[in-house]
């Protein structure tokens, strides 16, 4: 698909000495439209009328990970309600796949990297991130908000399903349902959309290039990051470098739930949205995460 008319004037408005020989149309995202030109620049275009908060929340939440962390991350240099604009960041996702054909030595660094990044951030005082003025991240869920999650399936994926599978959702949801799973952690800076493809990977250093889009962080649970581990890599691989980040054990239950609820999430989203393409969203993931409790 080309590049709408409108992207490529405000590009063209701001950059108007870059020659534009190469864009890189992605719509992929929930919340931005993105422009990579001539891999040197990253346009991004709100796809919403809030994601003009949204820009400004990552604008403070990336000048304290620039502070407080040692992985490059992307820097703003042109922001406007609904568009920004930063240089390119190299690299390729981390896949479970690009993990996994590294040797055992390097894939325990470049988790445990990982990992040592996550708990940089998540430890950034909360009177600075008070000062910042952050707000909640969008993956912040309460017992209630799971509790309708739950009722959600019952309604429009119970019908679809076997009855292995709705048993297998129930049990899922138990420890919430029994309030027995600690759902108010105090709040830390989260990333809260840590895909594979937010995670870059530079392929000659075998080693991790930084993390990008951080249009869902703000403060929130540090099991939801954790959960994101589990469900691209695998509870078998991340276990191993957990030392590295040792406090996030604490989590461990927490994220093992939002991990399992993930696909439950995507398959609601794209039932009732009507867009199919959102029920596949978590295709390719890992299939090894512990029950909870173990």
């Amino acid at each position: 698909m080309s590049v709408p008319q409108a992207y490529l004037d405000k590009i063209r408005s701001v950059y108007p000495d870059l020659p534009l020989h190469t864009l890189d149309f992605n719509q992929d995202g929930m919340v931005n439209d993105v422009v990579v030109v001539d891999h040197e620049r990253v346009c991004r275009f709100g796809k919403h009328r809030w994601a003009a908060e949204a820009l400004r929340q990552e604008a403070r939440v990336l000048a304290l990970v620039r502070e407080h962390t040692s992985l490059r991350v992307p820097e703003f240099e042109h922001l406007e309600p609904e568009f920004v604009s930063y240089r390119f960041l190299p690299g390729e996702p981390l896949t479970r796949t690009r993990l996994l054909r590294l040797s055992p030595e390097t894939r325990r660094t470049v988790l445990a990297d990982l990992l040592s990044f996550l708990r940089q951030m998540h430890a950034i005082p909360r009177a600075a991130t008070e000062a910042a003025g952050l707000q909640a991240s969008d993956a912040l869920r309460t017992r209630e908000d799971w509790l309708a999650l739950l009722a959600q399936a019952e309604e429009h994926l119970f019908p679809l399903l076997m009855r292995h599978q709705r048993t297998w959702i129930h049990d899922h949801f138990a420890p919430v349902l029994a309030d027995i799973l600690d759902l108010t952690p105090a709040p830390r800076l989260i990333h809260g959309d840590l895909g594979v493809y937010h995670v870059l990977f530079d392929l000659e250093a075998e080693r991790l290039a930084g993390v990008i889009d951080f249009g869902t962080a703000g403060l929130g649970d540090p099991a939801t990051d954790l959960a994101a581990l589990l469900s691209n890599y695998g509870e078998s691989l991340i276990a191993g470098v957990l030392p590295a980040y040792p406090e996030l054990g604490d989590h461990l239950d927490r994220a093992r739930f939002w991990a399992g609820t993930l696909e439950v999430q995507w398959a609601l989203a794209g039932l009732v949205h009507g867009d199919r393409s959102l029920a596949l969203a978590h295709l390719g993931g890992a299939r090894d995460v512990l029950p909870l409790g173990r």
